[in-house]
């Protein structure tokens, strides 16, 4: 008795590469692509609509970033396994996404054999982790930032402005102010727009 194959659904904002990815998965006898996005507030609604088995999503995309849509489907679909397939193969984001419930992360130059083997590993149940990603995740080490400094990046993210920042919080704007700067100090940065963004990537945030 023949299997049904694995039902994938691709979301990605760069045509050529969700072609390309599309064309290099339906080489597959195991393996057939279901669905095309490229938004990921588009990710829900498809896999509600096509009923995928596993679903890779870009980091980066216009409407709801990848990791944020992995949470969706996970929370919302919890028997689809969500595959991270990236360019930007940062320590932050891996952390992010497993989080999030992501089974598995690699990066987009990946051979097509190795790809078509994450999706049925992760089909499978299993975690895949682009190893080199796993150690430097592992050698980062803890966040120097204290709670505090963790909301109010979380906030500078957004570009909430420190008087905002203040009256959500409570804090008197110079306070907000000090904790930036010490955030600012201890990310190696110069403003709290890179204090925030450096503290994602190491996945901080």
């Amino acid at each position: 008795m023949v299997s049904e194959p694995i039902r994938v659904l691709l979301a990605d904002d760069q045509v050529l590469v969700r072609d390309a990815l599309a064309t290099l998965l339906d080489l597959e006898r195991d393996i057939e692509v279901v669905a095309k996005v490229s938004r990921g507030d588009e990710v829900a609604p498809a896999v509600e609509r096509e009923g995928p088995a596993v679903c890779l999503l870009d980091i980066e995309m216009p409407g709801l970033d990848g990791v944020a849509a992995c949470r969706e489907v996970t929370t919302r679909f919890p028997q689809v396994r969500v595959l991270m397939v990236t360019t930007f193969g940062r320590p932050g984001y891996l952390k992010r996404a497993l989080d999030a419930g992501a089974t598995g992360f690699v990066v987009k130059d990946i051979p097509g054999a190795q790809l078509a083997d994450a999706v049925r590993r992760v089909h499978a149940g299993h975690r895949v982790v682009d190893p080199t990603l796993a150690t430097e995740t592992l050698l980062g080490g803890r966040s120097p930032l204290t709670d505090r400094e963790t909301e109010l990046l979380r906030l500078a993210v957004e570009g909430t402005p420190v008087a905002l920042m203040a009256e959500r919080l409570f804090l008197s704007p110079g306070t907000v102010r000090n904790h930036l700067s010490s955030a600012i100090r201890k990310t190696g940065t110069t403003t709290r727009v890179e204090a925030a963004r450096a503290a994602q990537e190491r996945g901080w945030l």
